[in-house]
């Protein structure tokens, strides 16, 4: 699992420190790979979007997740991930 924000390496360490993430936070700073990913729309690019994606072993969006409950959306992931590695994708 990664995070990625528009914001520094510094400032993601801090915030990545202060809520005791076990992932790494990249720093898009650049924000190219936010735009790529569909995750930032055409310039000024003030804010990402709050997506998730599922990524298969070569690098494809399996599973782009827009939308989520935080309540749900791991659970959500884990199922469409079981699904994917028995071959059958996400219903």
């Amino acid at each position: 699992m990664l995070g990625v924000s528009f914001d520094s390496v510094e400032a993601n360490r801090a915030f990545a420190e202060k809520y005791c993430f076990t992932y790494r936070l990249l720093s898009d700073t650049t924000k190219a790979m936010c735009v790529a990913y569909g995750a930032a729309g055409a310039p000024p690019h003030k804010y990402a979007q709050r997506v998730s994606y599922l990524l298969g072993p070569d690098g494809t969006v399996l599973e782009a997740y827009p939308n989520v409950s935080p309540a749900t959306h791991a659970a959500q992931v884990l199922e469409h991930l079981d699904a994917h590695r028995a071959g059958g994708g996400a219903s």
